[in-house]
């Protein structure tokens, strides 16, 4: 028997077994292939080793997506990870490249995928404020969010989770210095049926601005000038 003799729902099950590559890879040997591969319901799981991962064209975004997972361990996690005016000119080249891919991801799983229930956020350390509020808007079912060594999270993603996680039970802050033990406080006063943890944030020095700098845009162009 020839795999296109297969009912759709073989053919899905064959695929749920294949890594993202290799179901792009299958969907190109024909039409019937590359039908299955665009099934939604092939993809209510996505998770992601490494921010170029974003940009392949090997998975699909649909109101079927449950959980999404980008988890990022490099060493270059640890410069994104800098205070944007300390960074040196190399530093800022490097993180130049990839500042906004989680990001801009992000805003398409926000048009796209109202449905979701989990996300992961490891070492995405260029996601803002913004972005994560806006994510809990447009998913009003999402039931857990953790995030770990997230360095520009703070204290207005609990404001938001408050505002906006009406579905939330589970909400992780693990390693995000600029979360505050205050902060913290007042998320478990507004929410108190929320499981909330926060491993080592509030202890962590968080970003100050240099002394006499009134903003980073300030700082930054001191650094240019030296």
């Amino acid at each position: 028997m020839h795999v296109t003799q297969l009912n759709r729902e073989c053919l899905l099950h064959l695929f749920s077994f294949l890594d993202k590559d290799s179901r792009k890879n299958l969907a190109r040997t024909c039409s019937q292939l590359q039908d299955v591969f665009e099934d939604p319901a092939l993809w209510p799981l996505l998770h992601f080793r490494s921010l170029t991962e974003l940009k392949k064209d090997n998975f699909l975004l649909s109101p079927a997506l449950r959980s999404l997972s980008i988890c990022w361990h490099s060493s270059r996690v640890q410069v994104c990870s800098i205070e944007d005016w300390l960074k040196s000119a190399l530093q800022r080249s490097i993180c130049s490249r990839h500042e906004s891919l989680v990001s801009d991801f992000l805003l398409q799983v926000c048009d796209r995928c109202p449905n979701l229930a989990s996300v992961t956020l490891s070492g995405c350390g260029h996601v803002t404020d913004d972005c994560l509020a806006l994510l809990l808007r447009s998913c009003p079912r999402l039931r857990a969010l953790r995030l770990e060594n997230c360095a520009r999270v703070t204290n207005r993603t609990l404001t938001a989770v408050a505002a906006h996680g009406r579905a939330l039970q589970t909400l992780h802050v693990d390693f995000c210095r600029n979360v505050s033990a205050a902060g913290l406080r007042r998320l478990r006063a507004a929410c108190p049926r929320l499981t909330l943890r926060a491993e080592h944030s509030a202890a962590m020095i968080p970003d100050q601005l240099p002394r006499g700098l009134r903003s980073p845009g300030a700082a930054l162009r001191k650094q240019l000038l030296r």
